[in-house]
């Protein structure tokens, strides 16, 4: 592998790898801490992070976090991409996280598995072809 195809494939890591670390933080910070949910249950007018909890708890309890990591593993499925790949193990681990377990763990892997499958793209590819005597 070129020095190019590994730093695209450290910089989709480092992706999958942030993606769930705000989904963490989403979690920790604005969804399970009971203060903040009564606080925002109390208010007369949502604030923008009160808001925000609301969506993510929506999203959550609708599954749309899960079925968001399943699209994204069905087109790395489809397109055999680094990219592809990597969103789907990005958004897997964000489902994961945020309480989509089983559709998280199968995106989370499957994007995995594809990602370190993956091969370089054609830009990265370099063929050398020798001359036959």
């Amino acid at each position: 592998m070129s020095d190019r195809g590994r730093g695209s494939m450290a910089l989709a890591w480092t992706g999958v790898l942030l993606a769930g670390a705000a989904a963490a933080l989403v979690r920790y910070q604005l969804v399970e801490p009971p203060a903040f949910a009564d606080r925002c249950a109390m208010a007369v007018t949502a604030s923008g992070w009160c808001s925000a909890r609301t969506l993510v708890v929506a999203g959550f309890l609708s599954n749309a976090f899960g079925y968001a990591a399943l699209a994204a593993t069905a087109l790395a499925l489809a397109h055999r991409r680094r990219w592809s790949a990597a969103l789907a193990a990005a958004l897997g681990a964000v489902a994961l996280e945020l309480y989509c377990y089983q559709s998280g763990a199968l995106a989370l892997l499957l994007g995995a598995v594809l990602l370190v499958g993956s091969r370089p793209q054609h830009s990265e590819t370099r063929e050398h072809v020798q001359a036959q005597p």
